[in-house]
């Protein structure tokens, strides 16, 4: 059943920003797209470092599902947090391992550089945008065996 604005029990509308974005983090490490959704206010937007949109809670609850199925051990690692008002920024890395299918294998593991826009609104997520270099991601996807 999806989550209404004002059924997500995680959220605060009265949380610092600061505070509701470092729980989408921990969400992401935690690979849960239940945690993830119950922090994204009900038009989220995801923007990916190419410039790709996505508008919805529920669709990106199944976007996400996907990716941690892609990157089971995905990981963002934060080394800074810069705020104003409702606007966070996370200075970090992400990394992972491709996943094949089977057991994750240690030269389909990848990192890159990481910055993140966060919009915050009512205690929610409202736009979640992505500054990064994904081709260390794609050179392991192109090796034999993975696909782009």
């Amino acid at each position: 059943m999806p989550v209404g604005a004002r059924d997500r029990q995680d959220a605060n509308p009265h949380a610092a920003p600061k505070d509701i974005a470092l729980a989408f983090i921990e969400g992401i490490n935690a690979r849960s797209p239940e945690m993830l959704t119950a922090l994204m206010t009900e038009d989220h937007q995801f923007i990916d470092s190419l410039g790709a949109r996505i508008s919805g809670r529920e669709v990106m609850r199944t976007g996400w599902t996907g990716y941690f199925q892609m990157i089971p051990d995905y990981t963002v690692d934060v080394e800074e947090c810069l705020c104003s008002e409702n606007v966070v920024v996370l200075l970090g890395a992400a990394s992972g391992t491709y996943s094949r299918g089977g057991p994750l294998l240690p030269e389909d593991r990848w990192q890159t550089a990481l910055a993140v826009r966060a919009e915050i609104r009512g205690g929610g997520v409202a736009k979640w945008q992505v500054y990064a270099d994904n081709e260390p991601l794609r050179q392991v996807m192109g090796r034999p065996g993975g696909s782009i």
